[in-house]
């Protein structure tokens, strides 16, 4: 009797049996190895089906490579450097309302757990322990053998010995530098400190002093080069602007403006204020050609962005241009950029391009976007503009900036890349230029070419995420890489300064390849020289071995396993953190390891909606995998997760379509559990062969779409294609025992790294003796994907749609069914059709010649790619339509008469017949 299929008990099972094995447990041997990682967890909350989506990708593929015969390391570990625990421990001791709230009903923390909640560690332990559980649950084959926490001492000593090497480079440097700053925590944040803007860059916009009179209008802009167009400047007649003393200057500056330039200028005051609409009509002067220039408005002026004075750039601002176009203005564009896919006006060819029609369209931020990277990687400056005629836009933009603030008729402004960024206190955060702070020079142009030529021999996925990187190893300038308080590693030169959270997180994969050895090593052993030689091979082993009292056999056992699994395969992280911790994750690496150890490859990942919603732990707006977990079971939720998009695209997590996977894998289970039990032998017929050409074309292609890490697609072909087919198979005929055993030992282990709970019980179910999880991943058998036999039962799945419709058109019920296959030569002409012939050759052939009228209808109907490569004989097309005749029969509940020569066709359906596709008449 078939067990009952029960999720839960399968998984308990499984997970159990893998547990006592350590299978995923990970170790140096004679096979090629296989290593990725993925972000390691900020363990401050539950984890959510956001979450889940991002480490299941991975365990699909380390499931995928090691079924292939790859020795696997997949690696987890936590992050918990920086603020954001102390924070939130601070909030529930000072019992916040917001915080409580999120804590005891949105993650259900027990009320004995969430006092303790005031230690920040407490938060970590119980949130690590929380998510190692679901992962487990979810069954990653995780080596857990290497997990650290990254406040752990001998982590530490890991990222004292990055920071020293970096130092002795000269990449880390002391000075001024803008920040993002809580002023409520006095300190510098990070993503993880951050309740909202997490993705938020810090943008240096050039200030260009346009003169009004006594008045400067400082127009903030990121494209500089473009002054040169600007043809007047946008007020919004509804702000009531500020006179802000600026270094003796005075400055038209919105209100919001004058409170971020607080934070960025010394000694700036207030001295009055003038309604924008009193300047609506005037002139004011461009600093660099002296041109007067009118100013408008434009209420789509958002005073809370950079310094609420906008200049005008018509050809080349897509929300200049039209703004232009609705005001029925008779300004006219001036094009200072030459560039080769938007010529003639470029802002007004992408705004045609995508169809916007007015400043409402939503679509004119990302026409801005593409402009603004077209121009800014392809673009040169034209030839009328004197002093950078013929210059990469690229180069004239330092240039202009350089100009205008050397000369003083420019400035630098800071301002967020996107709003509001709020501290996970709860103030808004603002850019500051803090003094006497560390950062990583990733302004120096050496190492920009290194980590260019890393970028150059890597795989990025997906593709077009290439020109991201290489666009933000180009911005990028130096970065504060340390901050006052927080958890993480002390400043091993500067121990009042602690290495902030992104710094200290950039090459923690070479961490992970000996962190099974060092746990065990006393941490003030592992120095700098002792790094050295284990990552890099430097340093002579036996003074280092005198020095720090580890012995030379366990030091070269250590730097062999280093050796051995890296570099890494792949990196697999989030898109919002292309602009920072992927990025960074090249730099370090071209800067601290030799060349054959950089990375080689990167996967973006989307992001996740709700309903169609972002997901926010702090608007409550998440799943809890728990939650997901518990109704589903764990099979389930991979499998939807890997089918609703692709890695880099978004995905959505609706109810109804996770109800219908629960539904298709029982489904799946059953089919399999069904195989399993069949017993009559049959003899091998056409439909069996058309069943094993269908799966094992199935299983190349599966294969194709996990090299591409193209999940969706996957699944897509080897879940849903193959389930189709064997309910198509099983409709269609008596199943034949030996095949579907065949498939079923096929599928369940091409499902595997999709759905390893139910799969390792199928396999067992099977008779095996040995875990599924390291069976062989199915190849295909290249003798079994038969063409023909593809084109027979393709004509009868057709045939049988073309039936259903007919009968659903006419709403008759027939007692008989004639099929009339078409004559030979028509077969003939479809051959001729196929390899180009024309009308006029068609006619030189005798046998084709008295069809003239018929052919000249067809060929206007018929393309030559329309057509089967493989044309099935007359002959052919008869038997097969003749060994179908009861499936069809039993379908449509009448008989079937095939009439290869139509002697009952009363309408005349034998003249519309076509290779393949039967005339059909109903009688």
């Amino acid at each position: 009797m078939t067990p009952e299929f029960n999720p839960k008990t399968i998984e308990k099972k499984w997970l159990q049996r893998w547990k006592n094995s350590k299978i995923f447990e990970a170790k140096p041997d004679n096979r090629k190895k296989f290593y990725l990682t993925v972000a390691y967890p900020y363990p401050s909350g539950a984890m959510h089906v956001g979450h889940a989506r991002t480490y299941t990708v991975p365990d699909v593929i380390a499931r995928y490579k090691r079924m292939q015969g790859f020795n696997v390391l997949f690696p987890m570990a936590w992050h918990v450097t920086g603020s954001p625990v102390i924070g939130i421990a601070e909030r529930i001791k000072r019992k916040d309302e917001k915080t409580m709230k999120i804590y005891s009903d949105l993650y259900r923390v027990p009320k004995e757990k969430l006092e303790r909640f005031t230690d920040p560690l407490k938060i970590v332990d119980y949130f690590s322990r929380d998510y190692k559980g679901l992962m487990n649950r979810m069954g990653y084959s995780i080596d857990w053998s290497r997990e650290f926490i990254t406040i752990t001492p001998q982590y530490s000593k890991f990222i004292e010995w990055q920071y020293t090497t970096l130092k002795e480079k000269n990449l880390v440097k002391t000075g001024e530098h803008p920040v993002r700053y809580c002023p409520s925590c006095d300190n510098p944040v990070g993503d993880h400190d951050l309740l909202e803007g997490e993705g938020a860059a810090i943008n240096e916009f050039t200030v260009i002093k346009f003169q009004c009179g006594s008045l400067i209008l400082p127009a903030a802009t990121l494209r500089p080069e473009t002054v040169f167009g600007v043809t007047n400047i946008w007020l919004n007649p509804e702000v009531n602007y500020l006179k802000v003393n600026v270094g003796g200057e005075t400055w038209l500056l919105s209100r919001e403006a004058f409170e971020k330039l607080r934070f960025i200028k010394d000694g700036i005051r207030e001295e009055g204020n003038i309604m924008g609409s009193e300047l609506i009509g005037k002139t004011c002067t461009n600093p660099l050609d002296n041109k007067e220039i009118p100013i408008l408005e434009a209420s789509f002026v958002k005073p809370g962005y950079a310094t609420g004075v906008v200049m005008s750039v018509p050809a080349h601002a897509p929300y200049d241009y039209i703004a232009l176009k609705d005001l029925d203005s008779d300004i006219e564009p001036i094009v200072i950029i030459k560039e080769d896919r938007y010529r003639g006006i470029p802002a007004e060819k992408v705004i045609r391009e995508m169809g916007i029609k007015d400043q409402k369209d939503p679509r004119l931020e990302e026409a801005t976007e593409i402009l603004y990277r077209e121009e800014h990687s392809k673009g040169t400056m034209a030839k009328d503009i004197l002093g950078y005629e013929g210059m990469p836009v690229r180069e004239a933009r330092g240039k202009v900036t350089e100009e205008l603030v050397n000369s003083g008729r420019g400035d630098i402004f800071y301002e967020f890349s996107e709003q509001p960024v709020i501290c996970r206190c709860g103030s808004q955060c603002f850019v500051k230029i803090l003094k006497d702070q560390w950062f990583v020079r990733y302004s120096d142009d050496e190492w920009k070419k290194s980590t260019h030529k890393c970028l150059d021999n890597m795989r990025i996925l997906p593709q077009e995420t290439r020109e991201n990187f290489s666009y933000f190893i180009d911005w990028l300038r130096d970065w504060a890489c340390t901050r006052r308080v927080g958890l993480g590693t002390k400043l091993p030169w500067d121990s009042k300064w602690i290495i902030e959270p992104l710094s200290d997180s950039t090459i923690y994969m070479a961490y992970y390849t000996v962190s099974r050895h060092l746990r065990d090593i006393q941490p003030e052993r592992l120095s700098p020289e002792f790094f050295d030689y284990i990552f890099l091979g430097e340093g002579d082993i036996e003074k280092i071995s005198f020095r720090t009292g580890i012995p030379p056999d366990t030091m070269k056992k250590i730097r062999e396993e280093f050796l051995y699994w890296y570099p890494p395969e792949w990196r697999l992280s989030a898109k919002d953190l292309v602009g920072n911790h992927l990025t960074f994750h090249i730099f370090h690496h071209t800067a601290i390891f030799p060349e054959e150890a950089w990375p080689k490859g990167i996967v973006v990942f989307g992001m996740g909606l709700l309903e169609g919603e972002k997901m926010s732990s702090s608007k409550g707006n998440i799943i809890l995998l728990k939650d997901a977990v518990d109704r589903y079971g764990s099979d389930t939720i991979r499998l939807f997760l890997m089918s609703n998009a692709e890695p880099w695209q978004d995905f959505d997590w609706r109810e109804n379509l996770l109800k219908n996977t629960a539904r298709k894998l029982r489904q799946f289970y059953e089919m399999v559990e069904y195989a399993i039990g069949l017993s009559d032998e049959i003899p091998m017929r056409d439909i069996d062969r058309w069943i094993l050409s269908r799966v094992n074309g199935a299983i190349l292609e599966t294969r194709e779409h996990l090299n591409g890490f193209q999940m969706r697609k996957a699944i897509q072909t080897g879940f849903f294609g193959i389930l189709n087919d064997l309910t198509w198979y099983l409709r269609r005929c008596k199943p034949n025992a030996n095949v579907m055993k065949e498939i079923a030992d096929l599928w369940v282990r091409l499902m595997t790294p999709f759905t390893p709970f139910i799969c390792e019980e199928l396999w067992e179910r099977m008779g095996n003796d040995f875990f599924v999880s390291k069976a062989p991943y199915p190849k295909i058998n290249e003798e079994l994907i038969n063409d023909r036999v593809r084109v027979k039962e393709n004509m009868i799945i057709g045939l049988r749609e073309d039936i259903r419709n007919i009968l659903g058109a006419t709403k008759t019920k027939p007692e008989r069914i004639y099929l009339y296959p078409a004559p030979e030569w028509k077969r003939k002409l479809f051959s001729e059709i196929k390899s180009g012939k024309t009308m006029r050759e068609l006619m030189q052939n005798s046998e084709l010649k008295p069809h003239g009228k018929e052919i000249s209808s067809l060929m206007n109907r018929i393309r030559p790619d329309d057509i089967e490569p493989l044309i099935l004989t007359l002959n052919e097309e008869t038997r097969y339509l003749s060994d179908s005749v009861d499936f069809l029969g039993k379908e449509f509940n009448c008989e079937i008469e095939i009439q290869p020569r139509a002697e009952n066709d009363p309408q005349g359906k034998a003249k519309v017949a076509l290779p393949m596709k039967p005339g059909i008449y109903l009688e």
